[in-house]
């Protein structure tokens, strides 16, 4: 930070209230005053600067007009005295019996940026913290503006693995730091903490399952988590805490990390000051990345006419039967040869033919998506208040036709020193995000993604605008081609998914000053919200043949009260003491209920009263208490060596009674050795650190005893078949940190190095059992996972002149991840998460990872090769492990170059490592629409003999010597159930962000009241390389109901390139 207008009014008072505690005044009338003035370097004055008689508790601070009158007592007239105010360079001065002396402050830039906001709200200099954190700014965020402000973290946090579902506009993300460490999928995300108040980042999901072809289901639609509520315009700065010992005092839910969002408030460096800032934000969406399609094959399943030619005829002609019903893209070449095709206009076979040629098969139903974001902030500060209003709208076009969302955001911030004692602050957030209709994502006949997988080349996909069969509107869906495919059109304008939420964070806080060396804060947060969602499928469709409707609403609502008492003392010269102990209690409540029917008595009603059939309810409740009492002491010596301890006690209402209580602690400490050792002068400041940590978890309600559920039946109920535990214990995590923080050369370069292990134990899992107990599974603690990892990060300013400045970053983080223990018995590991039905699964196995993949492989000889029989591939009978979810390492790079008003920023982002299961690919493959199958189509009789061995009746190996049709051969050794053919390297290599933007010279603008005018270009995933992945993106995860699940995609959809337009305007 490089300007007062950063220091706020809090810090600014702060100060004042410590120089208080250490003040006493003197009553002796015949002592010497001295008095004076303290301004800036613009020669303002300057209110609260401390000043101070050295080695003494003699002081005073300066008034509003940067007076100070002090009583010098018996003082000496060597007597020094130390001027001293927040972010600005301390000055020491001797007396010499003056009566005036005036002083001019100037900003200490390096002491400001170090300040850091830790867990609970503390402001600390970063200097003195003995665990990793990082800071992520203002300008870092908006550098290529999403709407999802989670997406502007990728590749700027060393140990941040931001996972989104790329399921539509909203796309939900998923945030862990340095590995999963809980056996519960849903149990590892890191903890976002807005304006002090802890945020419910869960997902409702909407109770469908990712893979449903034909069976009767749904597939999931993203409707956001809470994270996603956050308008990315109002964000001042994130402070990542990434270990165990930065999140301790947060409780049971920071086991995972925190990450702290502050919102913008008012405070400027004008006394007086009332400014308007205006920012606009016009972006347009592509598809970022395409499969390899094979486009030379057209329709059919190597039908052969009378010559043993390939054939096509739409429907039964003088040239064959009928081929026109199926997905299959082994048809003939796409020559121009002329066929019996279909007729749009007739919806019916042409009564000619008509050349064979390939079509706009896929692109043409995607359009070119857009969101305009557009917000206003007034902003004004007086001497001792400061308050902002704002307000967002965003409106997002997605690239699936008919699909986006809308949101408006309001927030408004309020501070203010009511009197020397007393100041009190308050901010709002509300969000009201609504959409007509988000897309469905997954492998289903209703879903998007199912159509572009089996669609042919030779379709035009604009065949199917006229959506119904004509005189059936409303009834009979429009599919010409392949029965199970449903209309794109109908998907897209009739499969309705629309929603509104309206969501509030608020908090308050009121912080008195007892007496110099006494403060208390009391402060209270809420994160409310209510979302309503429908789900409309008409008449026609193959699982919903005569239509479907669901109403759901969804209930949050989160209270956290802290009450903390701080001590602050000056010991010595040498030693400063902090000391604050406080307490909170969290209540916690969820509802969600849910109903639905099935086959409409009128199409086109969506109303529950429309069903045949009674609706079918569902209602779930959860409520959770957590009281706490917490502790936090800060020693420091000389400020070169501190030390930090913390504790924390939780009692939770979801824990046994007797086992409900868990204490934590956490210890830090650091060493600044270029303050305490004589190092070369080209190291500008060196610190080693250390820390370990004990964090406790509780779980989710209701696992402690039976209980009675409702029942889809009316007038019954349901019993888990879940055995619960009376007796569990907490989930305990120990984390032990070091690191390094190492700057050179005048702060132009910087390393900062961070070593953990982090071990979790006791984990709360509900284990498989043998279904002869009346149970299938039971509650109790089984599990302990170790994660050991590297987090580099480096900073350097390689260029640096009058006119120009060259700044880069790179981020690098390896994590790795251990099973050590399981329950007895579980010898074929703790399942995770499905994915892909049951022929794909995250296993945790002992001496195994979180997030390895197992399925079925191909069957080989003891040499390697790919056992066949009767001409198709053998496979194992068993699971066996495939790979890991996760990547090796991630790593990020960024750079800015600024050259007098221009500033160019550039970020690359990566992976190495991982695989990903697809849906997708064994879909295409088996269906013939990817150019690999092109290969063997031009052999004898279309068939070719698989390369590999077969058992012979001697039970010998020998080559394998079986032909199969081309089609075959692809649809067997890509089947779904073969995991190992259909999983690829999830490395890549991505053109994150870049921008380029101009601020015009503010002499001219001044004239006419403009402060500050900025045009800018930006791109977000503007390019992406991969080793080889062969569908959309390799960035991608399964949404299974409101799970996100890593390492696979079940019909993804494809991913966007952003390119838009900034303009900012300050009044």
């Amino acid at each position: 930070m490089k300007s007062r207008c950063k220091i706020s009014m809090t810090k600014r008072i702060f100060t004042t209230l410590w120089v208080l505690c250490l003040t006493c005044k003197l009553g002796f009338g015949q002592d010497m005053v001295l008095s004076g003035t303290v301004k800036d370097v613009q020669g303002s004055p300057m209110p609260g600067v401390a000043v101070l008689i050295k080695g003494t508790t003699l002081g005073v601070v300066t008034q509003n007009d940067g007076t100070y009158s002090l009583s010098m007592g018996q003082a000496d007239k060597d007597a020094v005295l130390v001027f001293s105010f927040l972010g600005f360079k301390t000055q020491e001065l001797k007396w010499n019996g003056k009566t005036v002396i005036d002083v001019t402050l100037e900003e200490e830039r390096q002491e400001l940026e170090g300040v850091v906001v830790t867990a609970l709200g503390i402001k600390r200099e970063e200097k003195g913290l003995g665990y990793s954190t990082q800071t992520v700014t203002e300008k870092m965020m908006s550098d290529a503006t999403p709407t999802n402000w989670a997406s502007a973290l990728v590749g700027k946090v060393a140990g941040a693995n931001i996972l989104s579902t790329s399921s539509g506009p909203i796309s939900s993300a998923r945030i862990t730091l340095r590995g999963d460490a809980s056996l519960n999928i849903d149990g590892n995300n890191a903890l976002i903490v807005l304006d002090g108040v802890p945020l419910n980042s869960q997902m409702t999901g909407d109770g469908s399952n990712s893979y449903g072809a034909g069976g009767g289901g749904d597939v999931p639609v993203d409707y956001g988590n809470g994270i996603a509520d956050i308008n990315p315009d109002d964000i001042a700065s994130i402070q990542v805490l990434k270990g165990a010992t930065a999140a301790a005092l947060y409780g049971s839910r920071a086991a995972n990390g925190v990450m702290l969002v502050t919102t913008k408030s008012g405070v400027n460096k004008k006394k007086k000051y009332l400014g308007v800032t205006f920012n606009s934000n016009s972006s347009f969406d592509r598809v970022l990345h395409w499969p390899e399609f094979q486009e030379e094959y057209g329709q059919g399943d190597l039908k052969t006419n009378a010559s043993g030619k390939l054939y096509y005829s739409y429907g039964d002609s003088e040239d064959g039967a009928a081929s026109g019903n199926v997905a299959l893209s082994f048809g003939p070449k796409l020559d121009g040869s002329l066929y019996y095709q279909y007729d749009p206009e007739t919806q019916q076979m042409g009564t000619v033919r008509t050349p064979w040629v390939k079509r706009n098969h896929r692109k043409a139903f995607w359009q070119t998506g857009y969101t305009l974001v557009n917000s206003i902030a007034i902003d004004g500060s007086s001497e001792k208040s400061a308050v902002r209003l704002s307000l967002t709208y965003t409106k997002n076009e997605w690239i699936m036709p008919n699909t986006g969302f809308n949101r408006i955001a309001v927030s408004g911030s309020f501070q203010n020193q009511v009197t020397d004692k007393l100041r009190v602050s308050a901010k709002v957030n509300y969000v009201k995000r609504q959409s007509d209709n988000l897309p469905a994502t997954g492998y289903n006949n209703s879903s998007i993604p199912y159509f572009m997988i089996l669609t042919n080349p030779s379709v035009d996909v604009r065949w199917y605008q006229q959506r119904w069969v004509k005189g059936k509107e409303g009834r009979e869906i429009l599919r010409p081609f392949s029965p199970w495919l449903d209309n794109p059109y109908v998907i897209a304008y009739e499969c309705l998914n629309p929603m509104e939420k309206h969501g509030v964070v608020a908090t308050g806080s009121i912080i008195y000053e007892f007496s110099p060396k006494w403060e208390l804060m009391i402060r209270s947060g809420i994160d409310l919200s209510f979302d309503t969602r429908e789900m409309i499928r008409p008449y026609g469709l193959k699982n919903f043949p005569k239509g479907y409707y669901q109403q759901q609403d969804v209930f949050s609502y989160e209270n956290n009260t802290d009450v903390l008492l701080t001590y602050r003392n000056q010991l010595s010269n040498s030693f400063n003491l902090s000391v604050s102990v406080g307490a909170n209690r969290m209540d916690n409540k969820y509802k969600m209920q849910q109903a639905y029917v099935k086959d409409l008595i009128t199409p086109g009603v969506y109303k529950l009263s429309n069903g045949v059939a009674a609706p079918i309810t569902t209602f779930t409740e959860r409520n959770k208490r957590v009281n706490s009492v917490y502790g936090t002491a800060t020693l420091s010596y000389a400020n070169k060596i501190f030390l930090d301890v913390t504790g924390r006690n939780d009692w939770s209402s979801t824990l046994p009674s007797g086992n409900n209580s868990f204490f934590y602690p956490s210890v830090s400490t650091s060493f600044i050795l270029s303050d305490l050792l004589r190092l070369p002068e080209q190291i500008s400041f060196a610190k080693l650190r250390a820390s370990w940590a004990q964090v406790g978890n509780d779980t989710d309600p209701y696992k402690t005893a039976k209980y009675y559920n409702t029942s889809a039946f009316p007038g019954s109920a349901s019993v888990s078949s879940t055995l619960y535990n009376a007796r569990f214990k907490p989930e305990i995590s120990n984390s032990i940190e070091v690191g390094l923080d190492w700057r050179m050369f005048k702060q132009r370069f910087g390393l900062d190095l961070a070593f953990y292990n982090n071990i979790t134990r006791n984990q709360i899992l509900d284990v498989p059992m043998d279904q002869t107990t009346g149970y299938t599974k039971a509650t109790m603690n089984s599990g302990k996972v170790r994660n050991r990892g590297i987090e580099l990060q480096l900073d350097g300013t390689p260029v640096k002149t009058k006119n120009f400045t060259w700044n880069s970053t790179f981020t690098w983080a390896k994590n790795y991840n251990k099973v050590l223990s399981l329950a007895a018995g579980l010898t074929d590991g703790q399942t995770i998460a499905y994915t892909g039905g049951t022929n794909c699964a995250l296993i945790a196995k002992v001496g195994g990872s979180i997030g390895d993949i197992y399925g079925y492989k191909l069957k080989r000889a003891p040499d390697g090769q790919v056992v066949w029989k009767d001409g198709i591939t053998a496979r194992t009978t068993e699971f066996e492990y495939v790979g890991n979810a996760y990547p090796a390492w991630k790593a990020g790079f960024s750079n800015e170059f600024s050259y007098k008003n221009f500033r160019v920023s550039i970020l690359f982002d990566g992976q190495w490592g991982g695989i990903v299961y697809s849906q997708t690919h064994h879909k295409m493959t088996e269906h013939g629409t990817l150019k690999h199958t092109l290969k063997y189509r031009g052999n004898p009789n279309f068939e070719v003999v698989g390369e590999g061995v077969m058992l012979d009746e001697r039970g010998q190996y020998v080559p394998n010597n079986v032909p199969i049709s081309v089609s075959k051969y692809y649809a067997d050794y890509w089947r779904r159930a073969n995991v190992e053919t259909n999983s690829f390297d999830a490395s890549f290599l991505k053109l994150r962000e870049a921008r380029i933007e101009y601020t015009i010279p503010s002499a001219g603008l001044n004239k006419i009241g403009i402060e500050r005018l900025t045009l800018a270009l930006y791109g977000r995933n503007l390019a992406m390389w991969t080793k080889d992945f062969p569908v959309y993106d390799p960035e991608v995860a399964t949404l299974n109901n409101g799970t996100i699940v890593p390492g696979s995609e079940m019909g993804q959809l494809p991913s966007t390139r952003t390119m838009g337009f900034n303009l900012t305007l300050k009044f």
